[in-house]
C-alpha cells in the first residue's frame, strides 16, 4: 500500500469523523446512541436491518454516528484495517493492504410511507490492488478478465451499493416494500460477512463467501417484500453476474437472474432466513455455467454487562447447470467484552472445483476444504467518535491427501492489522 492510496484512506475516516450537516441550531439534535430509530422497511427497530434487505437479531447493536435534521434521519458507519497478511505454503504469498468501507443512510417519511437511501464505497481497488489480497483456498472472480483468481480474495467495486428503497405500513405491525440498487444486493443469503456483528471484526473474507453472500454487490438488484412483523417474504430480480475486473466504474444494469427468500425473527435474539437464488453466468471466465444457489442461515447475539456475544451458523449449495453440487459450512463467533476486548472465530468446510486453471490435470476436480480462524482484538478508547484498535488473527488449514503436494500439509497463516471504525 503505497503512500497516496493510504492517505485516501485516513481521508474517508477523518471524513466521516467530522460529519455534520449545515442547519439551524432548533432544527438539530445532537448525537445520541439510544435514539430511537425505525427501520427502513417496516416498523421495528433500525438494528434489525442488515445489508440489502436483509436481517439480523434485532438485539445486534448500532454503531455509526447518527443525526438528524427536519424530517431526514442520517447515519453514517465506516471502517478501515491496515493489514499485514502472511499466508504460508507453497502457494502462499504475504502483502501489506488496506481493507475499508464508507457507509451512508438516509430516511424520512413521503407520502403513506418511507423512503430510504443507501450507499456503501470503498477504496479497496487502490488499497487492496486488482489482483487482491492472498488467502488460501479462496476462488471466485478474476483480476485481467483472463484468468481466475485462486488463493487470493478480490478487491471490492467503488460502488458497492447506490440503492433506494419505498415502504408503505399496511397495518401497525405490517408492511410492504420495493428496493432497488445500482449496484444493489438481492433478496439471497444471510446478511454479508462485513456487516455481520459475528463477521465484521475478522479482517479475512469466508472462504464461503460465493456459497453464502457474493451477490451483495449486483449491478442491477430490484426486490418486492412483505413483512408481518417478525415474518418476512420478498423476492427479486437481479444481475447475476459477479463484478468484473475493472471496479472503478458502474457496470450497465440486467435482470436476468431471480431469487426469494423468507425471513424470521422469533425473538430480538434470533435471525432465521432461507432462500433460493437462479443465477445466470455469475463467473465471468464461465459464461455458459449457471448456478441454482441455496441458502439456510440462522444469527443469535446476546447481551448482557457490556457483553456481547453473536453467532452464525449458515448452509450454502451451488448447484452449477453444467456443473457439479458443491456445498459450504459456516460457523462464525465474535465476543466483545466492554467494547475493548473482541475474541472472534471462524471454522469452514467447503467443497472446491476451482483450484487449479483450466490445462491442469486436477482442473475442476472437486476437493473437500476445511479452515479454522481465530483472532483478537484491543480497542483503545474512544476519541473524537473514533475507535482505534490493533489485532492479529491465526488461521490453519486442513486439506485432503490430492492437495498436499500442491499447498504443503495443513499450512498455517496469519495477519496483524491496526483498525479505526467509526
Amino acid at each position: 500500500m503505497n503512500k497516496k492510496t493510504g492517505l485516501l484512506v485516513a481521508l474517508c475516516l477523518v471524513s466521516c469523523a467530522g460529519f455534520s450537516f449545515a442547519e439551524e441550531p432548533a432544527q438539530h439534535h445532537e448525537h445520541d446512541s439510544d435514539m430511537p430509530m425505525t427501520g427502513l422497511l417496516g416498523r421495528y427497530s433500525m438494528s434489525r436491518e442488515a445489508s440489502g434487505t436483509s436481517w439480523q437479531p434485532e438485539a445486534t447493536p448500532m454503531g455509526g454516528l447518527h443525526e438528524m435534521w427536519n424530517e431526514w434521519m442520517f447515519m453514517v458507519h465506516g471502517f478501515a484495517n491496515v493489514i499485514y497478511d502472511n499466508q504460508s505454503g507453497k502457494r502462499g504469498d504475504d502483502q501489506l493492504f488496506s481493507s475499508n468501507m464508507l457507509m451512508g443512510m438516509a430516511q424520512r417519511p413521503l407520502g403513506p410511507g418511507t423512503l430510504g437511501l443507501r450507499s456503501m464505497l470503498t477504496l479497496e481497488p487502490a488499497t487492496i490492488g486488482r489482483k487482491g489480497y492472498p488467502l488460501l483456498l479462496q476462488t471466485g472472480e478474476t483480476a485481467d478478465g483472463r484468468n481466475p483468481l485462486i488463493d487470493r480474495q478480490h478487491p471490492h467495486d467503488l460502488f458497492m451499493e447506490l440503492a433506494a428503497s419505498y415502504s408503505v405500513p399496511v397495518d401497525e405491525k405490517s408492511s410492504v416494500f420495493g428496493y432497488f440498487g445500482l449496484p444493489g444486493e438481492p433478496a439471497l443469503g444471510p446478511p454479508t460477512f462485513m456487516h455481520r456483528f459475528s463477521g465484521v471484526d475478522n479482517p479475512e473474507a469466508p472462504i464461503t463467501h460465493h456459497w453464502l453472500d457474493a451477490t451483495h454487490i449486483s449491478f442491477g438488484a430490484a426486490t418486492l417484500g412483505y413483512i408481518g412483523d417478525r415474518f418476512k417474504v420478498e423476492g427479486s430480480a437481479f444481475n447475476g453476474h459477479e463484478p468484473d475486473q475493472k471496479r472503478w466504474n458502474i457496470e450497465s444494469p440486467r435482470f436476468d437472474s431471480f431469487s426469494g427468500r423468507v425471513s424470521f425473527n422469533p425473538t430480538d435474539h434470533w435471525a432465521l432466513q432461507a432462500s433460493y437464488g437462479r443465477l445466470h453466468g455469475p463467473e465471468q471466465l464461465e459464461p455458459g455455467v449457471d448456478t441454482d444457489r441455496t441458502t439456510v442461515s440462522a444469527m443469535y447475539h446476546r447481551h448482557w454487562d457490556r457483553r456481547d456475544f453473536q453467532t452464525t451458523l449458515a448452509w450454502g449449495r451451488n448447484s452449477n447447470s453444467p456443473g457439479r453440487m458443491l456445498d459450504a459450512f459456516l460457523l462464525e463467533s465474535a465476543f466483545t467484552l466492554d467494547k475493548t476486548h473482541t475474541l472472534f472465530g471462524r471454522a469452514e468446510n467447503v467443497e472446491k472445483d476451482e483450484l487449479f486453471q483450466e490445462g491442469n490435470p486436477k482442473h475442476h476436480e472437486i476437493f473437500n476444504v476445511s479452515k479454522l480462524d481465530l483472532g483478537y482484538i484491543y480497542d483503545f478508547p474512544e476519541w473524537n467518535r473514533l475507535r482505534w484498535g490493533i489485532g492479529g488473527l491465526g488461521s490453519i488449514h486442513f486439506l485432503p491427501g490430492g492437495l498436499e503436494e500442491d499447498y504443503d500439509d495443513t499450512p498455517v497463516s496469519f495477519m496483524v492489522f491496526a483498525r479505526v471504525r467509526l
